[in-house]
């Protein structure tokens, strides 16, 4: 049977749902939580800054938005855990899963201690793995939900313009992990999708923006011909997040500024 047009208006609305965002306290996850909770959805802020994270929510409740923090650390399983069972005890469940807390470490391959590594994979892959997972279980339950992660261009292509292994790596995992994960659960109702990145005006860029000669590269590689700001990732959450994302699932939005055209 076929369904009725959705009023499209409508169907990027996000009433009665909640959404937990890690790395939400700055940057793209305060984005993303601003633009959810803008929508209608309770947002559960979560972040390895308790602080930072406390003043993202009260952003959004001062705005008529509802909203509380919690701190979480994605490398610390014990703490993933806690909090998700803090947020199901406040708010019953999670509707959505934004899985944006990363970290990059750009040094040349031979100059990275294993420790190195092993932290990057811990935030940028386990973290996202331990979310989905204890989330998920819900969300298949109730045959509902929705996980979003929050990758980068560099999980798509091999190269950059600098050495970066470790997180060109984990990124690339977390790709696959996406479509993997969408596969595995589509027809259980939940969908998994990312968008990826290009450069974006946060604190994960702060090192390379302070270096003009870089910026001038990364502007002059890019179509656009500039840095992303946060909010231009926040509409690409949103919609993947949406109902007008329903039959999306396993998909890689690049928000890019034409990086991966040419």
């Amino acid at each position: 049977m076929t369904q009725a047009t959705p009023d499209m208006a409508r169907a990027f609305r996000l009433d009665g749902q909640v959404a937990l965002v890690t790395g939400a306290a700055a940057g793209i996850g305060r984005a993303a939580s601003v633009v959810l909770s803008q929508a209608g959805a309770t947002v559960a802020v979560t972040d390895i800054d308790r602080d930072r994270a406390e003043r993202t929510a009260g952003e959004i409740v001062a705005a008529g938005g509802r909203a509380a923090a919690w701190y979480l650390d994605v490398a610390n399983e014990a703490s993933i855990l806690a909090a998700i069972a803090d947020v199901e005890a406040a708010f019953a469940q999670v509707d959505i899963l934004v899985n944006n807390a990363g970290v990059a470490r750009r040094d040349p391959t031979e100059d990275v201690a294993t420790e190195t590594w092993r932290q990057v994979m811990a935030i940028n892959i386990d973290g996202a793995f331990i979310c989905s997972r204890e989330l998920g279980r819900g969300m298949l339950r109730r045959r509902a939900g929705c996980i979003i992660n929050v990758i980068s261009i560099m999980g798509l292509v091999g190269g950059g313009l600098y050495p970066n292994l470790a997180y060109h790596t984990s990124k690339g995992a977390l790709v696959n992990m996406t479509r993997a994960l969408a596969a595995e659960w589509a027809d259980r109702g939940v969908r998994v999708n990312a968008i990826a990145p290009t450069y974006v005006n946060t604190e994960l860029t702060a090192k390379l923006r302070a270096d003009d000669q870089m910026v001038r590269r990364i502007e002059a590689r890019t179509p656009m011909g500039r840095f992303a700001e946060p909010e231009d990732m926040a509409g690409g959450i949103l919609y993947l997040a949406s109902p007008a994302a329903r039959m999306v699932t396993g998909h890689i939005l690049a928000i890019d500024g034409g990086w991966l055209a040419i």
